[in-house]
Formats: C-alpha cells, structure tokens, sequence
C-alpha cells in the first residue's frame, strides 16, 4: 500500500495545525505553506475534505485561520487518512462496493489475506494521535 500525497502532506499539515494552533489561535495555510514546504494551492484542496470531516473548522478574518476540531491527543493519523485518502483498505475488494472479478469473494482464499493486513494498517494508524506527532 502506498499512501499518496495527498495522505502524506494532509497529515503533514494537521501536524502543522496542531502544533502551531496554541491557545486556539488560528494558523493561516500561507504559514502552514512557509513551514512545511507545500503550496497554499494544494493545501486549500487538503482542507476541504478535512473540514468535511471535521477535523478542523476555519475562521475568516484578519486573524482568522485554521484549528482543530477536536484534541489533538483525540484525533488520529487513520482520521486524517480516511478524510484525505478515503477507506484504508489495501485492495479493492475489501470495499462492499467492489467485488474481486470472480464472483465468488467469500470463497476467496487471498481476500482473507488483504483484510487482516488492511486491519493491521488501520489499527496501527488508528492507535497514533496528532499529540503524539506533535511531542516528538
């Protein structure tokens, strides 16, 4: 499994947010953008699906910005993946909207394989905190 750019710079940002947003001061994408070397453009496109699952809110103005939703120590990086990247699952099939081409998925020795993977990827992504990220 690769995760994109998307899923990479996503995290990178909320990150970003977490460790920059001190007494719920908003942070703006142009100093998320000078800190973390991405571009505001790609950044706005980031936040859409993060405030969409409302892992962070904004607030216009002069002061306004960025901030999380929740604690940081309560959101985690399978949250931010999930809202920027969508299902974790390692194969298409693992998806109820998918099928394996066969026909035959519960009959299907691998698939079994790709779950428990899958489980392990989310369960390893879903036990790290943005607090924890921030510490280090």
């Amino acid at each position: 499994m690769k995760i994109s750019t998307r899923g990479r710079y996503g995290l990178k940002a909320m990150v970003d947010i977490a460790a920059n947003s001190k007494d719920n001061t908003c942070v703006s994408l142009k100093s998320i953008a000078e800190r973390t070397g991405i571009s505001e453009n790609y950044l706005e496109q980031l936040i859409s699906p993060l405030k969409k699952a409302q892992l962070v809110k904004s607030t216009r103005g002069a002061q306004g910005g960025y901030i999380l939703n929740k604690n940081a120590k309560d959101i985690s990086v399978g949250d931010v993946l999930r809202a920027v990247e969508g299902p974790m699952e390692l194969v298409e099939c693992l998806s109820k909207s998918e099928s394996c081409g066969t026909g035959n998925c519960d009959s299907c020795v691998t698939r079994d394989v790709w779950a428990k993977l899958s489980d392990s990827v989310s369960e390893t992504a879903n036990n790290i905190s943005l607090a924890e990220l921030v510490e280090k």
